[in-house]
C-alpha cells in the first residue's frame, strides 16, 4: 500500500489546524496513499504551553474536531492518524492519537507513555502519562503500532508494538527544533527501522520551533521519502513482501534473546 506523512504547523487556532489537516488528507489521498500519518498536537500547538491552556485546548474524542477527521477519512477512503490534545475529566490532559479508518470510525486511540521530561522541557507537568498500551492496526495488509514523538527515543516501545504484532510504526511528533534535532530524528527514525525489520512512518511538524523533516523509512533503514520544512505530502509505497525479504536476510528478531517487559 501507500502510505503518507501529512506535514503541517499548527498554531492555536483549532478550525485553521483543522482546514490544513482535511486539506493534506486530499491531497494525500490524491496521491494514491492508504494510510495518512498527521503530526502530533494536529488539534492546537504552542510553544510554551502550560497545563490550564492545554485543558482549554483539549478536545474530546466524540467532538467536531475528531469528527471533522473522520469525515475526511472516509470521504477520501483512507486511514487517518492525528495526534490531539485529548480532555480528561480525571486530571491533566492526554497528548492522544487517534485512528480513524477510511469508514469515518474511530477505531483506536492512543495515550502518550514517554512524556517530553527533556532538554529543559516538562511535559509532564502539563499532561498526563498513560500506562503502556499497545495500538496495532490492521490496514492494506500490514499491522501499523502507534507512539508519539519522545517515545521514538525508546527502543523498547518500538520493540512492545513490534511484540504486539506491528510491522509498521506510525509515529505523529512534534520534535521540538535545536542543535542536532534533525540529526537524532534521523537517526532514531532509522535505528527503529533496522532493528526492528519494519517500516517507520514519522511525521513531524514544521513551522517556528520545531524540526519539520518528516520521514519513512524501509525495514533495512533506506529513506523512502522525506520533507524538510515545508508544509506538505510524501508518499511511499509500503509491502509485507519487502519485509519478509529484509528479515530472512537479517533475522534480528528471531534471534533476539530478551523480551519487553513495561513497568
Amino acid at each position: 500500500m501507500h502510505v503518507a506523512v501529512a506535514q503541517l504547523a499548527a498554531s492555536t487556532d483549532r478550525s485553521v489546524n483543522l482546514d490544513a489537516a482535511t486539506a493534506l488528507v486530499r491531497r494525500a489521498a490524491s496521491a494514491g496513499a492508504q494510510l495518512v500519518v498527521l503530526p502530533e498536537y494536529t488539534s492546537s500547538w504552542e510553544p510554551r504551553p502550560s497545563a490550564e491552556s492545554l485543558a482549554t485546548a483539549a478536545v474530546t474524542l466524540d467532538g467536531p474536531f475528531v469528527g471533522a477527521l473522520a469525515r475526511a477519512a472516509h470521504e477520501h477512503r483512507v486511514t487517518v492518524l492525528a495526534g490531539l490534545v485529548e480532555r480528561n475529566p480525571a486530571g491533566k490532559s492526554y497528548n492522544t492519537v487517534v485512528a480513524l479508518n477510511s469508514g469515518g470510525e474511530l477505531v483506536g486511540a492512543y495515550r502518550k507513555v514517554h512524556l517530553y521530561d527533556a532538554f529543559g522541557d516538562r511535559e509532564s507537568d502539563r499532561l498526563a502519562a498513560h500506562p503502556p498500551e499497545a495500538l496495532v492496526l490492521d490496514t492494506g495488509g500490514l499491522r501499523v503500532g502507534v507512539m508519539t514523538c519522545y517515545d521514538l527515543r525508546f527502543p523498547e516501545m518500538a520493540r512492545f508494538l513490534v511484540d504486539a504484532g506491528a510491522d509498521v510504526l506510525a509515529v505523529p511528533a512534534a520534535w521540538v527544533a535545536g542543535p542536532g534535532k534533525v540529526d537524532h530524528w534521523l537517526t532514531l527514525a532509522r535505528a527503529r527501522a533496522i532493528e526492528n525489520t519494519v517500516y517507520v512512518v514519522a511525521c513531524g511538524q514544521t513551522g517556528k520551533y520545531r524540526s519539520g523533516h518528516s520521514v519513512i523509512v524501509d525495514p533495512a533503514g533506506e529513506v523512502l521519502a522525506a520533507m524538510g520544512e515545508e508544509q506538505g505530502v510524501a508518499v511511499a509505497e509500503i509491502s509485507p513482501g519487502r519485509i519478509q525479504e529484509v528479515r530472512e536476510l537479517n533475522p534480528s528478531l528471531a534471534n533476539r534473546r530478551f523480551e519487553v517487559s513495561p513497568r
